[in-house]
């Protein structure tokens, strides 16, 4: 359940939508379009999730669940989706019982599937042949940013399908940005990837270096905190790296996975990406010794 204690929705013009995958992503942004009071009608492949939410959630009567992604998006103005890879992606959105072939003309599909630039132009070409439209929308800001309503949405598409969407979007979100046409909201988000990638390398051998120089590391991060050492990373995963808690957060596996995507689209555009390619590995190390859902911060275990 999403923590509305400091979250406020601005008045808004509900609107008729749908959403496609329940996960640790999905459950709570839905929420937020829910009690933002939007009219939300929810797909998941397993069913009983979507039957919680809704007992969770819906206040009325009226039935908001889909058993086929069709048939929750019948009649919605926007449909969004959050679910694993580009397979789960095109399962959900193509053929007979996919979300296009229940839109109707001028709806518009947002995607928050981490997923490749290829799918997503892929998609918006579909889109526009049916007359639907199509706006990649991958996310940032983890499982509490879902939970929070503060995600970051990189989003590429059109202009015009943008400006519907992101009223609506900031529901649960701090940030909802066009960065360009389609397939630029899933460049950006391997961007911040790569980011991330290094960023936690960093921090978990500079956290291995500290103990090993029997430094109180708790009181080491908070003054290296105060200055240009400073990250998200540092501040909300330093001192549980210190604690080795890794249950929590962003999975190595879908760590990988992204980090796939990153490597696959470098192999396409030329672009060089030794520290990545290299960090991606370790994550395979952590994989083997079985960490394959902890915390991304879990790099930190192949230094002990």
């Amino acid at each position: 359940m999403p923590s509305t204690n400091s979250r406020t929705y601005e008045p808004i013009v509900s609107r008729k939508v749908a959403f496609l995958g329940l996960g640790v992503m999905g459950y709570p942004m839905a929420a937020h379009l829910a009690l933002a009071g939007h009219q939300v009608t929810v797909y998941n492949r397993t069913e009983s999730k979507a039957l919680a939410w809704c007992s969770e959630y819906v206040r009325t009567n009226a039935p908001r669940h889909g058993p086929t992604p069709r048939l929750a998006a019948q009649g919605a103005e926007i449909v969004f989706c959050c679910v694993g890879n580009d397979d789960d992606l095109r399962s959900v959105v193509l053929g007979a019982d996919g979300a296009f072939a229940g839109m109707e003309p001028g709806a518009i599909f947002v995607d928050h599937t981490t997923a490749s630039a290829q799918v997503a132009r892929e998609l918006f070409g579909a889109a526009r042949t049916l007359g639907l439209q199509f706006v990649d929308a991958p996310v940032s800001g983890g499982q509490a940013g879902a939970q929070n309503g503060l995600l970051t949405v990189m989003c590429g598409g059109d202009a015009a399908a943008f400006d519907k969407v992101q009223p609506v979007g900031m529901a649960f979100s701090r940030a909802f940005t066009r960065l360009g046409d389609s397939g630029a909201g899933q460049l950006t988000k391997m961007v911040n990837q790569i980011c991330i990638a290094g960023l936690v390398q960093g921090l978990s051998e500079a956290v291995a270096f500290g103990q090993r120089a029997g430094l109180d590391m708790n009181l080491v991060l908070d003054v290296i905190g105060k200055g240009a050492a400073q990250s998200w990373q540092l501040d909300n995963r330093g001192k549980t790296m210190v604690a080795g808690q890794f249950d929590f957060g962003f999975a190595v596996d879908w760590m990988r996975k992204d980090l796939g995507l990153v490597l696959d689209e470098a192999h396409r555009n030329g672009a060089r990406l030794p520290v990545t390619a290299l960090v991606d590995q370790f994550y395979g190390d952590v994989q083997h010794m079985g960490g394959q859902r902890w915390d991304t911060s879990s790099l930190i275990k192949r230094l002990g």
